[in-house]
């Protein structure tokens, strides 16, 4: 391994580059759909209940967001086992093609004018492969970034696949601003809302043609040289390894619901419960997005100096004690103020993000590693961001005050800091195979293979 004070070298920024583009390109294909859940997708998917009752199509809208999340673990299962005995590089290309594939089919489906029931159907199925590809990206990019970095640069390096979601929000939202300061509404509607889905076919294109030259993992391959047969990851997983992984789900639970409510959920509450007009709305969200991106690498690197458990406490910190006056300001109807209050939230979701690939990975043995954080972080997505802005909607709709959802984010963030208290510290450990997997790893009767 390098010297923690070496340059980055060649090979180390072709990493870095191929585990940023394709979460870039991820979560820029869920935020898009995020964000016109918000505004325009229950218009185009659920005519009939959008005209009879707004109220529920708009959380039936936030649903369709949610419904995705329930495939993930079945992605991050199929994913991590393939990348556990093939390698991170091929799953990697494979979860970025099916995701890209899957969110242009998008941008080609009948809306219900068109089709009638067929189409949300057809919107369903697709968003079914959009969460099946991402609960197997995101545990590959983690551990290409941490298991090439020094031991004391892990939480930096394990932060560039993080701020895929910032930079993923600062496409989509600053296309969407575009888009709809470009052309009419009615063109937006009519056809402008399936650009940026369309458009995700140039950049899986890009992301490929970067993935395809980063070289597999050096644990991975120390871990294919030793050629040792054992119990099935998922099996020996579950059988060994349920505690780190039930940890690592409560850990991620509340960052994933308070950052949903940034990508999708203040738009909508901003244009259809306080009329602001939708354009500079999402140019506000997109601005607050650099927050977000500056704070998740300042997490990451400050996790190498203070520790992971620290820095996610400030993170949480923050984001709990600023969530109800977040929405007090946003209620203001002042952009500057919105800008402000996504801001400083933003900054609460960084530090309590960026340091979360090194510490997953430190949390399990290599020849487990990736079908562990792949399937606590979809098992986190799901009760956490999954159907946050459906609860968001649900709790407003039913106690007219926003105060309600900050509660809500406030206990989902009690219940990470468990998590991380249950979790310990885990900055510095061995992510070598000999460090934590020989004691798994048998030979053919069953001795210990070292």
């Amino acid at each position: 391994m390098t010297s923690t004070t070496a340059p980055v070298s060649r090979e180390e920024r072709k990493v870095l580059a191929g585990t940023l583009v394709g979460t870039t390109i991820e979560w820029y294909d869920f935020f898009i759909f995020a964000q016109l859940s918000a505004t325009l997708l229950a218009a185009l998917f659920l005519k009939p209940l959008e005209a009879s009752n707004p109220a529920l199509a708009g959380i039936l809208a936030f649903a369709l967001v949610g419904i995705s999340f329930l495939f993930r673990p079945l992605g991050a299962i199929i994913a991590g086992r393939v990348g556990d005995r093939i390698g991170r590089k091929p799953t990697l290309v494979a979860t970025l093609i099916l995701m890209g594939v899957a969110t242009a089919g998008i941008g080609f489906l009948p809306t219900y004018a068109q089709a009638g029931v067929i189409a949300p159907v057809l919107l369903i199925l697709l968003r079914i492969v959009q969460g099946f590809s991402a609960g197997g990206e995101w545990g590959g990019a983690a551990l290409m970034a941490v298991e090439h970095a020094p031991t004391g640069k892990r939480g930096l390096f394990g932060a560039y696949p993080q701020i895929g979601v910032p930079l993923g929000m600062i496409l989509a939202t600053g296309l969407l601003f575009g888009l709809r300061t470009s052309i009419s509404p009615a063109d937006f509607a009519s056809w402008g809302w399936r650009i940026p889905f369309v458009l995700s076919i140039l950049l899986i294109l890009v992301g490929y043609l970067i993935r395809r030259r980063v070289e597999d993992s050096p644990v991975f391959k120390e871990l294919s040289e030793r050629r040792a047969e054992s119990s099935a990851p998922l099996t020996e997983l579950l059988k060994h390894h349920f505690k780190p992984v039930a940890q690592s789900a409560l850990i991620f639970i509340a960052n994933n619901a308070a950052g949903y409510l940034v990508i999708a959920y203040f738009i909508s509450y901003a244009t259809k419960v306080l009329k602001m007009e939708p354009s500079p709305v999402i140019g506000m969200t997109a601005l607050a997005s650099f927050s977000w991106l500056v704070f998740t690498l300042v997490g990451g690197s400050l996790s190498d100096r203070l520790g992971r458990v620290r820095t996610f406490l400030l993170g949480y910190a923050i984001v709990a004690v600023w969530i109800i006056p977040c929405f007090l300001l946003v209620e203001t109807k002042s952009l500057g103020l919105y800008l402000l209050a996504l801001v400083v939230l933003s900054a609460g979701l960084g530090l309590s993000y960026g340091p979360q690939s090194a510490m997953y990975a430190e949390m399990f043995p290599a020849r487990i590693r990736y079908s562990g954080i792949s399937i606590g972080y979809a098992i986190g997505a799901i009760f956490g961001g999954a159907f946050a802005p459906m609860i968001s909607e649900a709790l407003f709709v039913g106690t007219h005050s926003s105060v309600s959802i900050g509660v809500y984010i406030i206990v989902l963030c009690v219940i990470s800091v468990l998590g991380l208290l249950w979790a310990g510290e885990t900055k510095g450990r061995d992510l070598s195979i000999d460090a934590a997997d020989h004691h798994y790893v048998k030979g053919a009767s069953g001795e210990q293979v070292r």
